[in-house]
């Protein structure tokens, strides 16, 4: 295909996602299943056009003053690419399979008209009902918090220290231009251009092998940040596809009792096997059946539980930018109804002088601080750790990264704009009596 038949292919996609309501990835899933003539490149630079649009789904629809399929796309290119109206004419020629020329009125938009004034909620892509979320947490720089969140976000990788260490596996990722993470001491990152295809790292060697883990900084360093032990009794009480229960077995370096649940049995599934490929033999899976308590045998005896708290994944918009468009209100109200929960369930889990690591991977207010805060006023036994305390795993970086993040009294929140993360708030309670 050429690159004018994908701009075409875009548009179409993005009016079926708009009409039918449909989720970007099965529309995209679907495409590709109609049209096996397009090869994986065009179907992933397709992909990227149109997730590219939902990023900027507000942005580019009021740069263009039109609310169409072809407008956010044309929008987009100018926000997200940085395409010039000379650019876009060459490929908007109207020939076969090519978007018809740009009419006048697009090409005065185009020249004329900027994201300037506009409203946070427009120019930071993101629901209007969110804006006094937002704003509790960021005020004033809600708009430039959200637009960083509606970028694309690099690769980034975990080093797994049972396996391989950073230098052995940097010079084995070289072909992709791989470079350490600037916070996490196992992290790699490999950035990617606006229209660059996602590199095949489930075929690389190391991969293969256990060394790595796709995980982005900001949940390696959550994991980090709980200070997890070797020879500790540690739950991933939320621990879903094991991302973090890998990162804590690394960090227990093999030794002691790692044991990994989840509510949905579901979000299981992929755990073993990814435990056994990255040669994690202390780890203690326990899947639900039925009504039956997966933890009914441990009473006040962990040194730490982590809750990797299902929440409205507000910090992961740009992996997942179609994610914020379909969210409703009602979304958060059953979240911090969850979150509620599973802090009750770690309490008779903590021994005394145990910790809790409450993490989200949301930027809300709701969900992180004043969650945080309502479980202490309902159990005095805990208190929170310092933030700083939590931070010093860092070591000679602690001090940049608490002028990056956002301090809370409750804990660390990271963003796209001041970390260079995900978005991900980290809070570490220890039971006192």
């Amino acid at each position: 295909m050429t690159p004018a038949a994908r701009l075409s292919a875009a548009i179409e996609l993005i009016d079926t996602i708009e009409k039918d309501r449909v989720p970007a990835a099965k529309a995209l899933k679907e495409w590709g299943t109609a049209h096996r003539f397009a090869g994986s490149g065009d179907r992933a630079a397709i992909a990227g056009l149109v997730w590219d649009v939902l990023r900027r789904y507000a942005s580019s629809a009021y740069l263009m003053d039109a609310d169409t399929a072809r407008a956010r796309l044309i929008g987009m290119l100018r926000l997200e690419r940085n395409m010039d109206a000379a650019t876009m004419g060459a490929l908007f020629d109207g020939s076969r399979f090519a978007p018809a020329p740009l009419t006048e009125a697009e090409q005065a938009a185009l020249s004329r008209r900027s994201l300037e004034g506009a409203p946070a909620a427009i120019a930071g892509d993101y629901p209007e009902w969110l804006d006094p979320h937002l704003a509790k947490v960021f005020g004033e720089d809600r708009a430039a918090e959200a637009a960083a969140m509606a970028s694309r976000a690099p690769l980034d990788l975990r080093v797994n220290t049972l396996k391989s260490n950073r230098d052995k596996v940097l010079k084995a990722l070289s072909h992709l231009h791989a470079k350490p993470t600037p916070w996490a001491a196992n992290g790699l990152r490999i950035e990617l251009s606006a229209d660059a295809r996602n590199p095949g790292i489930q075929a690389e060697e190391d991969f293969i092998k256990g060394a790595i883990e796709v995980q982005d900084e900001g949940s390696q360093l959550a994991a980090q940040f709980t200070a997890a032990k070797p020879g500790e009794q540690v739950i991933d009480l939320c621990a879903g596809a094991g991302g973090k229960t890998l990162a804590l077995a690394a960090m227990m370096q093999g030794k002691g009792r790692l044991i990994a649940t989840d509510r949905d049995k579901r979000q299981l599934a992929p755990i073993h096997e990814r435990l056994s490929r990255a040669g994690v033999h202390n780890a203690d899976i326990r899947t639900p059946k039925g009504e039956v308590d997966p933890l009914a045998d441990i009473s006040a005896t962990a040194d730490l539980v982590v809750i990797d708290a299902p929440c409205t994944g507000t910090g992961t918009w740009r992996r997942n930018p179609d994610a914020k468009w379909r969210m409703r209100p009602g979304a958060l109200e059953i979240r911090l109804r969850d979150q509620a929960e599973v802090l009750e369930r770690a309490v008779p889990l903590v021994k005394v002088g145990g910790r809790i690591a409450y993490i989200t991977c949301s930027v809300l207010a709701e969900e992180n601080g004043e969650q945080v805060r309502a479980f202490v006023a309902r159990h005095g036994e805990f208190a929170i750790l310092p933030p700083e305390q939590t931070a010093s795993v860092l070591w000679d970086k602690a001090e940049d990264f608490g002028k990056a993040a956002l301090r809370s009294e409750e804990g660390w929140l990271m963003t796209p704009r001041r970390t260079g993360t995900d978005g991900f708030f980290v809070s570490v309670l220890r039971k006192t009596a």
